[in-house]
């Protein structure tokens, strides 16, 4: 006879194969959670690069700076900003994009400028929905069309009529071609169905000045960078391109108010490179929310003009796949070639 001590050992002994195996997995799932719980305690363990395709001192680098900043203080490592201007932005990204995908190296996307350059250059050397890993959205701002006081159209509807009866005549100057700003314009040429012919310039500012200076009548360009001029009364607010109405410059009206569906705004999101692990993605896009959340990062990027905008990654790869679909069409229609 088996004593109930010597018995119990021969069931553990002949424990059921099904039983021994599902032990087996669970130990298995348990040593897998601890290897990534591990992995992602250790990110990051050096410093974090955020690249920005624009020069220093606009308002992109003021974003870029400030989410950095902010950044530093909650991972505990530097976020290096660095600017890397030039191509139409497609130098910065087409650097990230080959970038080893580890979390170290981030790009502070323009969102509409990416869909713009994949309908503009016929062969870039990378994708943006193939080389890029959304992380989140951070910010938006609006644009702005401002006209020269001496124009004799005071408002969005006058604008309209005075091009249509003075077809040719009517110019509206931008910070450069094929820049959402210009496609701004087509989009309102297209919609209105008139014919205001771009001026472009190499920055926002050589543009104002001529503007400013009744050079050209209209100019289309980011409503931080003429809201002092609004004030002034040196130029006047024809709309703006969001859908709201600037908290900045309430007194003007958005352009949807007389084309509804009208909508162009400057829409920043970081991204990484494709292949970067997804526990390092959800710990980015969590320490984003917490940056943006900040009340001195809200203030300072609120007198920019920007307006704060979180999501999460798969929402950020949706209103990417959108743009590249709403700009597609737009590009071509406007016939403008990169430079």
């Amino acid at each position: 006879m088996i004593s109930p001590k010597k018995a119990n050992a021969t069931r553990i002994f002949f424990m059921p194969p099904i039983k021994a195996i599902l032990r087996l997995i669970a130990l298995g799932i348990a040593s897998t959670f601890m290897i990534g719980g591990e992995a992602q305690a250790g990110y990051p363990d050096k410093p974090i690069r955020l690249i920005i395709p624009f020069a220093a001192g606009g308002p992109s680098d003021v974003l870029g700076r400030s989410v950095g900043q902010r950044l530093s203080v909650l991972t505990g490592q530097p976020v290096l900003v660095e600017n890397k201007p030039g191509a139409g932005t497609n130098l910065a990204a087409d650097f990230v994009a080959k970038s080893p995908a580890d979390g170290y190296t981030l790009l502070l996307m323009m969102v509409g400028t990416q869909a713009i350059n994949e309908a503009m250059y016929p062969k870039l050397s990378y994708s943006t929905l193939k080389d890029f890993a959304p992380v989140s959205l951070v910010a938006s701002s609006s644009l702005a069309l401002v006209a020269n006081p001496e124009l004799p159209a005071k408002n969005l509807k006058e604008v309209i009529a005075y091009a249509k009866a003075n077809p040719g005549k009517l110019n509206y100057a931008t910070s450069g071609a094929g820049t959402p700003l210009h496609m701004g314009g087509e989009l309102l040429n297209n919609l209105a169905g008139i014919k205001i012919v771009h001026v472009p310039y190499k920055g926002a500012a050589p543009a104002l000045n001529d503007v400013l200076g009744g050079q050209v009548q209209l100019a289309m360009v980011g409503t931080p960078s003429v809201l002092q001029y609004l004030k002034t009364g040196k130029l006047v607010g024809i709309g703006v391109t969001s859908p709201k109405r600037s908290p900045n410059a309430p007194e003007v009206p958005t352009i949807a108010e007389t084309i509804p569906g009208y909508e162009v705004e400057l829409v920043y999101a970081v991204v990484a490179p494709t292949g970067t692990p997804k526990p390092i993605i959800s710990y980015l896009n969590s320490q984003l929310a917490k940056a943006l959340e900040n009340p001195e990062v809200k203030e300072r990027l609120a007198g920019q003009g920007f307006d704060i905008r979180l999501s999460t990654p798969d929402q950020l790869g949706s209103y990417i796949r959108s743009e590249l679909k709403k700009w597609e069409p737009i590009v071509k229609e406007s016939g403008v070639k990169p430079e």
